[in-house]
């Protein structure tokens, strides 16, 4: 069973590595001053227990993510409005049908010396796209490239064909479980990188220990050494709070409430980072009549849920994923809640006054709170919620196939990455069941059409289908809240998942 870390698991962890606050910090504020050397950042983020692993090609949680962004690059990275930027990647292009891709190496160097070339990136994406892989995140988005007839060019050059045409590859070899490792490499317990920090010590549900290396192709970080600790959330506000840590990952609204003043400690939000939600079962009664569905999409009081569930924090959303990222459609009418056109249809698809599961958990805050409250929002439309709890370290796994409708949660990720990952046909967390051959066509057909401005507008068809036929119930976007100590500097507001966001080489300590 993972190990579930208390405030005390941090406070040893920290201690253990021979942590406590840096000789000579002094409580500058939180205005910008010039970039300094030296010291240890450690950052607290929630934990998986013995799930967590130094493995970058099955990456799941964000803790296990920052870790391996401090050990290892990509060769893009996304922006802040989600477009792909280079990193390993200097550039790229496209043949006219963006069906083979040429990519350009910048120089860099592995952390035992190995000079960065097209052969690494060949073994990663074969590492990444291994059959026998189950845990590979990144398997099935980019089960279209043709290994077989991918190439090294020259000494700088990487050319990956696909089996079919892809405008939106780039921003896929973004996506989580990406990073590129040295040809030949297998072993998690001795992870080398390209990254910032060379590998150090990792204890599974505990921390993560990484030095400074001075060779990084983007420049060497400013901190000497970097900790990575695994704390629930309780544990993250009072570590920081303390100054035991510099960086706390994903606090809630209420934190952020009671820190408001609090002159040790800042919140860095970040807007629409990401959504909350609903999944409805589309694959079965009662909701593969999208009447059905609709009825709970008019029931539910979006604005409602955002004041309770995120503290006002969020913005409001409209049944889409991706609000202010590149392709979400513009003009659409916002959603509002509509109780009598939700109880008429109810009654049309037999459902009013009938009982639903919902499957819920403490797997993430406000997930609870927000199916209980969706209860209440229900039975005034004449729809009875049953609530059916379930445990948090498989909940994410379970409401694949559990429950008529289950909490929905997503942090940054491209628009396209996010349908092909959870709404597809064969889609590996398509949360709502949502499998219709023509939708799978239409977006296949809309992701290799080249042109931006057509792209584009074949995306937004893509996505009227979804909002009005499909399972999803989107009702916020909340802001990304973490935690940063007044003697910490450079830490920028950035979506998860985004270049920016767990930068540690970019920080440094006042």
């Amino acid at each position: 069973m993972p190990v579930t870390p208390t405030r005390r698991s941090v406070l040893a962890a920290a201690a253990a590595a021979g942590a406590g606050l840096l000789a000579g910090c002094s409580s500058e504020g939180f205005g910008s001053s010039a970039p300094k050397k030296g010291g240890t950042l450690r950052a607290a983020f929630p934990g998986a227990g013995v799930k967590e692993t130094m493995d970058p090609h099955a990456q799941r949680q964000f803790v296990d993510i920052a870790r391996h962004k401090a050990v290892f690059d990509k060769l893009v990275e996304l922006d802040s409005t989600l477009r792909p930027v280079p990193r390993l990647a200097r550039s790229w292009s496209s043949d006219a049908e963006a069906r083979v891709w040429r990519f350009e190496l910048r120089e860099a160097r592995f952390h035992d010396g190995h000079r960065l070339d097209p052969d690494d990136v060949l073994y990663s994406l074969s590492r990444i796209l291994d059959p026998e892989a189950a845990d590979h995140l990144a398997k099935n988005s980019l089960s279209h490239i043709d290994l077989a007839n991918c190439r090294k060019v020259g000494r700088r050059g990487v050319e990956i064909a696909l089996t079919r045409p892809n405008a939106e590859l780039p921003g896929q070899l973004a996506m989580t479980g990406t990073p590129i490792v040295r040809d030949g490499w297998g072993d998690p317990t001795r992870p080398v990188g390209t990254g910032p920090f060379r590998f150090v010590s990792f204890t599974a549900g505990r921390g993560f220990t990484g030095h400074r290396f001075d060779d990084h192709w983007n420049g060497a970080p400013y901190v000497d050494e970097v900790r990575i600790l695994s704390a629930e959330t309780e544990a993250r506000g009072a570590a920081v709070r303390s100054g035991e840590v510099h960086f706390a990952h994903e606090m809630t609204p209420t934190f952020a409430r009671t820190v408001a003043h609090d002159d040790r400690v800042r919140v860095v939000a970040t807007k629409r980072s990401g959504v909350q939600g609903f999944a409805l079962k589309t694959d079965r009664a009662p909701f593969d009549d999208p009447d059905a569905a609709m009825a709970v999409k008019l029931l539910v009081d979006r604005k409602r849920l955002v004041e309770v569930v995120c503290s006002g924090r969020a913005e409001i959303g409209n049944d889409l994923y991706g609000k202010g990222y590149t392709y979400y459609p513009d003009g659409l009418e916002q959603r509002e809640r509509d109780v009598a056109e939700a109880r008429r249809l109810l009654r049309r698809t037999g459902l009013y006054n009938k009982k639903v599961a919902f499957y819920t958990s403490t797997a993430a805050d406000g997930f609870a709170q927000a199916a209980h409250l969706f209860a209440e929002q229900a039975g005034e439309a004449g729809l009875k919620v049953e609530i059916v709890n379930g445990p948090p370290e498989s909940y994410f796994t379970d409401a694949l196939a559990k429950g008529t409708i289950t909490n929905h949660r997503c942090g940054a990720m491209t628009i396209p990455t996010y349908i092909s990952e959870r709404l597809l046909t064969d889609a590996p967390q398509n949360q709502s069941a949502w499998k219709h051959e023509d939708f799978d066509t239409a977006f296949t057909a809309a992701r290799a059409v080249v042109d931006d401005e057509r792209r584009t507008e074949r995306y937004a068809d893509v996505q009227t289908t979804l909002r009005d036929r499909g399972g999803l119930v989107l009702w916020g976007h909340p802001e990304w809240l973490n935690a940063v100590a007044a003697t910490v500097h450079g830490v920028k507001e950035a979506p998860p998942n985004t270049v920016d966001w767990a930068r540690f080489d970019r920080v440094w300590l006042a």
